[in-house]
Formats: structure tokens, sequence, C-alpha cells
């Protein structure tokens, strides 16, 4: 049996009044109020603290967590299911290292098919759903080079896969995470592209750039734990300039007028993992279908041509 905690524990959760400024359509700009959470660097091993039984191998060496740290722990059950009716239901998880710095993630579960199922990887936590047959097939860009994900289903049944990145080191990569049906939009501007230009990223987008983002999402839960990932090649670039970085989400009926709880990651090229807990303030609902840009989430990549 091995256990998942809480996964930032080198400060505790902590939610901020982020200082945003949000751009409605109709081009207005409201002046930012509040602080940012200074940003935690984090390692694996103080990410994923506690796993029982099982020999783990980082790049990073573990670091002491402070004395009033508090985890809450989340029993996972390595065991296997009872079948319905007859036949193997063994659980079991693969990855391997694709492209990209990413891994590919395949989950066999023939008992939990059609089911809510969670991959945690440092710090991220990615809620999907298995197919008819019970099998996840997902490719997730690494935040680590000695990556390890925990599988975790709804019964607290679960399994650990691990792999090894060895092209991380010429990447730099953002991400975001936040639970619910808000959906937040990361658009990275490469070297001075507008919006609709070639250099222009997003997941959404058509127009192409260097770098890629990649949203993983499950729509069919209310609450499900979505993650938006922004990878560039930095150690593969030949150009040099800045990447501007801003977050776009559309204020709707269910979020206006409430907080959201936000985390950022960013693996940049000293290839150390640093987080951020924020609390995102949505304009009241008169705003509805409008758009709040946040500029100050992420600090602008800033790129030297190889």
């Amino acid at each position: 049996m091995f256990v998942i905690k809480n996964y930032v524990t080198t400060g505790g959760t902590v939610a901020c009044a982020l200082a945003i400024g949000y751009l409605m359509q109709n081009g207005s700009l409201a002046s930012p109020t509040g602080t940012p959470e200074p940003e935690r660097v984090v390692s694996e091993a103080s990410i994923i603290p506690g796993l029982e039984g099982i020999v783990l191998t980082s790049s990073t060496p573990a670091r002491n967590t402070e004395p009033n740290t508090v985890s809450t722990q989340r029993h996972v059950k390595a065991s296997q299911s009872a079948p319905s009716g007859g036949g193997d239901c063994n659980l079991s998880a693969r990855a391997h290292a694709v492209p990209g710095a990413a891994a590919r993630l395949i989950v066999k579960a023939p008992c939990h098919g059609d089911e809510r199922i969670e991959v945690h990887h440092s710090g991220l936590t990615i809620t999907q759903k298995t197919d008819a047959n019970g099998v996840l097939d997902l490719t997730i860009p690494a935040l680590s080079e000695y990556a390890i994900f925990l599988i975790s289903l709804e019964d607290q049944k679960g399994t650990v896969a691990t792999t090894h990145i060895s092209d991380i080191g010429q990447y730099s990569r953002f991400a975001l995470q936040w639970q619910g049906e808000t959906d937040l939009q990361i658009h990275a501007l490469e070297f001075g592209a507008s919006y609709g230009d070639a250099g222009h990223v997003s997941a959404s987008s058509d127009a192409q750039g260097t770098g890629n983002v990649v949203h993983l999402a499950q729509p069919a839960f209310s609450d499900a734990r979505n993650v938006e990932v922004y990878s560039f090649p930095e150690g593969q670039s030949q150009q040099s300039g800045s990447i501007e970085l801003t977050v776009e989400a559309e204020v709707t009926a269910e979020n206006c007028g409430k907080d959201l709880n936000v985390q950022s990651l960013e693996l940049r090229g000293d290839q150390k993992l640093r987080s951020r807990d924020l609390a995102l303030s949505f304009p009241d609902c008169s705003r509805t279908g409008e758009f709040l840009v946040l500029n100050n989430l992420f600090q602008n990549l800033t790129i030297a041509a190889n």
C-alpha cells in the first residue's frame, strides 16, 4: 500500500489575493490590487513524500519540510478489484518518455470502464476518464527528469509508474492547475508576435509557434482537476528575444463574482520547479461573457539563441 499526500507541503497551501489587471472586451484596464504570494522552490521529494514500500530515485536531493507543515493523507490501496463477472481485474500502469520532454502514460483497469481516474505528477493533479475497457492513454508534459506518476481510482485503488525524461533540460515549462468548470487559457506571444500571428501559441489557436500548449481536462466531471501547460524548447532555439505569457478566462454565470483557487508551476532553465498558490477574483455577473486577462501570473520568458 502507498500513501498519496497533498503535494505542496513545503509551505502549506496559502491562497492569496493576486495583483491582477483585467482587460475586458470593452478595453478597460483595472488597477491591480493585492500582493502575489512569493514563489516556492519544490523538489520531487518534497512534492511526493511518504510513498510507503516504494524506492524512488530523484535528480534533486530531498529538502527538509517545515516543522509546522500539515499534510492531509489519502490512502490508496494497491490491490485489485473483485470482478463483476469473472476475469482479470489487475490494475497496471506503464510510462515511457516521448519527444518533447513528455511521458506517455498507459493505465489498464479492466474492471473500471468509463470511470473517473486521477493522475498525480510533481504537484499536478489531472482528472481523466477511462474508456469502456478501463484504459487510459495520456501524454503528459513532464515536470521532473525522473518522472513519477501516481494513479488513483475512485474506490481508492491505485498504482504508480515511472520513467526517465532525458531531454527535460532542453525545455522551459509553465503550468496552471485549477478545479471546476472555469476554462483558463495560457497564451504565449513568442518574439514579438501579436494575437493571431505566427508565434501566438495557445491550446485552441490555429497560429503556429516554436512552443506549444497542452490542455488536460475532463468536462464529464464538474469538479474535475484541470491542467494547462506551455512548453518552449529553450535549449534548441535559434531565436533570441522575449516570450510574453498571459492567461485568459471567460466570465460566466458559474464563476462571476467568485474566487477561483489556482496554482502555477514554473520549470525554467535551472530546472528548479517553482510553485505559487493564487486566488483569482472574477468580476460581478454584469460582466458575464467578457474575458479576464491576467498579465502577471508568469514572468515573461527571455530566450538567448543557441
